[in-house]
């Protein structure tokens, strides 16, 4: 079993005609059961015709109405990528994963408060997860997004990080001790973003498939703070912590836009502190997360 999605979950893929899109979505279609997870894309101009043999609708609401999806993963290239964002929360969606790097942060500010508009007035709530993400995968039954499916292995290992190559790595050690996933998310690392750790690791804990997490934070921000100090008092699984950037110094941005350290709480030593006083078993050394977790369990 999973959190978010499963092998019934219905996929429409808005960019599904540009490069980037026809080449995961393909590697999607070929993983477990994305043959039957993987209903629709999106393109305006292309409506009625099919790749992959997946049927192209003129929008979003169109292709949920039509195929009864409820996720939507975009490609759409950043200039568009935010209005690709609100046309799947106007479509009521239930989750939009949003793969694109390079938005605009004030793009993200208008979709952010758009979204926060909607549910204060009662509409309903589309969770999303990225922009600048690689997704999320279910092991054995449905990826969407661009991480490797065959690093994965299904199981009872939830995890969850900020940087897509080290949800890779995390996973790729799992994986070689014989420890499986039930999911891995990976959030993205932009300033302005859907899904946190905090409501990852929320989903993790009620998840009954799920026996135990691996968290990976980077530099910059307070998330990671926010999650540690959130399963101190609720989190029934244990927990094994990573924090990239330890020897970045004050000042200095990382690869993503949101690692950014200001000084104080958001320095990897800082955060790694909080999450042990908070009952992570946490490293410093990426290598390992795997050894670490399968002693926990």
């Amino acid at each position: 079993m999973s959190i978010y999605i499963n092998k019934d979950t219905r996929v429409i893929t808005q960019g599904i005609t540009g490069k980037t899109g026809q080449f995961h979505t393909e590697k999607c279609i070929e993983y477990a059961n994305g043959k039957n997870c993987f209903v629709a894309g999106v393109n305006p101009k292309k409506a009625g015709e099919k790749i992959f043999d997946v049927p192209i609708f003129a929008s979003v609401k169109d292709a949920a109405k039509e195929t009864g999806a409820t996720v939507s993963v975009i490609y759409v290239p950043p200039a568009g990528a935010a209005a690709a964002i609100w046309e799947a929360v106007e479509a009521d969606l239930d989750l939009a994963i949003c793969i694109t790097e390079g938005i605009p942060v004030r793009d993200m500010l208008e979709v952010r408060n758009k979204m926060k508009a909607k549910e204060a007035a009662g509409g309903k709530k589309t969770l999303l997860l990225g922009p600048n993400c690689p997704g999320l995968i279910t092991p054995g039954e449905i990826k969407i997004g661009i991480m490797p499916g065959h690093i994965h292995m299904p199981g009872r290992v939830g995890v969850v990080s900020r940087s897509g190559t080290l949800t890779y790595e995390a996973v790729a050690q799992l994986t070689e001790l014989g420890v499986g996933q039930s999911t891995a998310v990976g959030i993205g690392g932009d300033p302005i973003n859907g899904l946190k750790h905090i409501d990852v690791m929320k989903a993790f804990n009620d998840d009954p498939n799920t026996d135990a997490v691996i968290m990976i934070g980077e530099i910059g921000g307070p998330d990671e703070a926010e999650a540690a100090m959130w399963c101190k008092d609720h989190m029934k699984k244990p927990v094994v912590g990573f924090i990239a950037g330890v020897t970045a110094p004050p000042g200095k941005r990382m690869g993503h836009a949101g690692a950014l350290i200001s000084g104080g709480a958001d320095t990897a030593d800082a955060k790694l502190a909080i999450m042990e006083e908070c009952g992570f078993k946490i490293t410093r050394n990426p290598s390992e997360m795997g050894k670490l977790l399968k002693e926990l369990i």
